[in-house]
């Protein structure tokens, strides 16, 4: 069974930093983009961050920009998530999607590819 598999989540307090990491177990991800979202409680999945395969393509939510940096290793279909500046309105589980770049950005249910999520918990 095709799986994204998240990890590095934990507790951090505001200020700090954390780096989240996707890996696929089953397969590789050859073309597809790859991206973060987030689903803190009470409130809907949203878009964090979405790379395309080249990299040369990268979209961020206007609540993470300039504190987050997606990246990503193509020959291990790994994407990362550098997350600086936490804020405890970063709290929620974050999930790994793989899929098409516009998709992935505009569809609420756009990628092909879901991980089961890491929770991130940021203290004031």
């Amino acid at each position: 069974q095709v799986q994204l598999v998240e990890s590095g989540g934990g507790l951090v307090q505001a200020g700090g930093s954390l780096r989240l990491s996707c890996a696929p177990s089953g397969r590789t991800f050859p073309g597809y983009a790859m991206g973060w979202f987030r689903q803190a409680p009470g409130k809907e999945r949203e878009v964090v961050a979405v790379i395309t395969w080249s990299g040369l393509s990268i979209y961020y939510a206007d609540s993470v920009k300039g504190r987050f940096s997606i990246s990503r290793v193509n020959v291990k279909s790994t994407v990362y998530l550098q997350m600086n500046s936490l804020k405890p309105e970063d709290t929620a589980v974050y999930y790994c999607a793989a899929g098409t770049y516009h998709r992935l950005i505009s569809e609420f249910d756009g990628a092909d590819y879901w991980g089961q999520g890491t929770q991130v918990t940021v203290s004031s």
